[in-house]
């Protein structure tokens, strides 16, 4: 019986404001380990071991609650010290043929029928997904010979030191999960890679690992703005669906592949055109638009007169006569009114966001702002696009904010107001002359 091992140790480096594990991120309603489960399971596995850290254990454990029928083990991963370390902290449960998952990448499910195919066929030790990429990724590459055998993998190279355009996806299947574990141990090095480092052990000791290639969805989520891509995975796979308790004005307009969940309210002369989700016990206030891959988290209020265009809204989301275009807005965010989130430079270049030491080029013209949990934003503020703003900070009132500001801060825009006398006596001849103007 093949093992299904889900990766959930790990704490995302680059994801800067969005503080929440990146498999607990919520789509269409359920975190989207839930959606890897399923996954799995309609491939065939059914046996689980689910490697978390001290802080997400529980709430995965609170998952797989809602899962009748299969097995799970849990393993803990004390602290963040990559692949191998993950496994090493689960070997009571690892034994036989393995499947080491990465949740955080979103893939269809013949990623797993193709490697299983594959492993039945041939008596390799073990077995990788390969992915050809266009442009630079940063992650792990694979040098394969001709017959579609691992001879080196390299984890994470400097652009332009790649070794190939064929790219190591997490789905790695694994005959002999003690062998694996040996050669684990045995690595030496100074680097996050002993995982990678071992399976070049493998391939030197003179075992077979076939790399199978992949060609079908794969997303994985290395920044925050690969939500996006995720989200629009999602909304394009899902089935329309208005829920029966959900309550919308005849005045409304419901256009395209729309979800809406339990309990939601779409008032008088709302337009949400799909693809969109609302989820459950959220308002879509009047003359409010939603549109364009939207995902509205439950329990928010798109306020009056708002517009979201092709954002990512977490749940318990607060806004007011806004614009939200290509945005991430984390949970309990609220919004006052005015506030813009632009989304276009005016010189039209690619949005580009530092990142540690380096200086991401997202890829697209195209990005708002991303505001992490808990934040507030001002009656007329303004943010730039590409923005960040840390968890649990205020923006001010008519602030505009063009550098990305820290968790746990407030921006304030204090103008020093001069009063005099006012001298000033508006025509009144002009007023009446403009309003016959007006009246014809």
């Amino acid at each position: 019986m093949i093992k299904a091992v889900f990766l959930c140790g790990g704490r995302g480096k680059r994801m800067f404001p969005i503080a929440e594990d990146k498999f607990l991120l919520d789509f269409l309603g359920k975190p989207l380990l839930e959606h890897q489960i399923e996954l799995a399971s309609e491939a065939g596995l059914s046996q689980f071991v689910i490697i978390g850290n001290p802080e997400n254990i529980g709430r995965i454990k609170q998952i797989t609650k809602e899962f009748a029928g299969m097995e799970f083990d849990f393993a803990l991963q004390k602290k963040s010290l990559g692949i191998a370390d993950a496994l090493k902290s689960a070997e009571p449960f690892l034994h036989g043929q393995l499947l080491v998952i990465n949740p955080n990448d979103v893939f269809s499910r013949s990623a797993y029928t193709k490697i299983i195919a594959a492993a039945k066929k041939s008596p390799a030790s073990s077995y990788i997904l390969g992915y050809q990429v266009q442009e630079y990724f940063p992650g792990g590459y694979l040098q394969a010979n001709s017959r579609n055998e691992l001879l080196h993998i390299v984890e994470k190279p400097n652009p332009g030191d790649e070794p190939s355009n064929l790219v190591n996806i997490l789905i790695h299947y694994h005959n002999d999960s003690k062998g694996l574990l040996r050669h684990i141990e045995s690595v030496q090095t100074t680097r996050d890679d002993v995982y990678e480092r071992a399976l070049d052990s493998l391939v030197r000791a003179g075992h077979k690992i076939k790399v199978i290639p992949y060609s079908d969805f794969w997303a994985p989520i290395k920044y925050p703005w690969h939500i996006f891509k995720v989200m629009e995975y999602f909304l394009d796979n899902a089935q329309p669906h208005i829920a029966s308790s959900a309550r919308i004005s005849e005045k409304a307009t419901i256009e395209g592949k729309v979800v809406i969940g339990d309990n939601v309210r779409v008032l008088e002369n709302a337009v949400i055109r799909g693809p969109a989700y609302i989820g459950a016990n959220s308002v879509i206030g009047n003359n409010a638009l939603v549109r364009d891959y939207s995902h509205i988290g439950a329990s928010s209020v798109i306020g009056y007169s708002t517009e979201v265009k092709h954002s990512y809204i977490g749940a318990n989301c607060w806004f007011h006569s806004n614009y939200i275009g290509d945005s991430i807005v984390d949970d309990n965010c609220s919004f006052g009114a005015g506030t813009v989130l632009a989304n276009f430079r005016l010189d039209e270049g690619n949005i580009q966001i530092e990142v540690g030491d380096s200086l991401v080029d997202i890829g697209c013209d195209k990005l708002g702002a991303i505001v992490g949990r808990g934040c507030r934003i001002g009656v007329n503020a303004s943010l730039m696009p590409g923005v960040r703003v840390g968890p649990d900070s205020f923006v001010g009132p008519q602030v505009c904010l063009r550098e990305d500001l820290a968790a746990n801060k407030m921006i304030l825009l204090e103008p020093r107001y001069q009063v005099t006398d006012n001298e000033t006596r508006p025509d009144e001849d002009k007023r009446r002359e403009l309003l016959d103007k007006l009246k014809g």
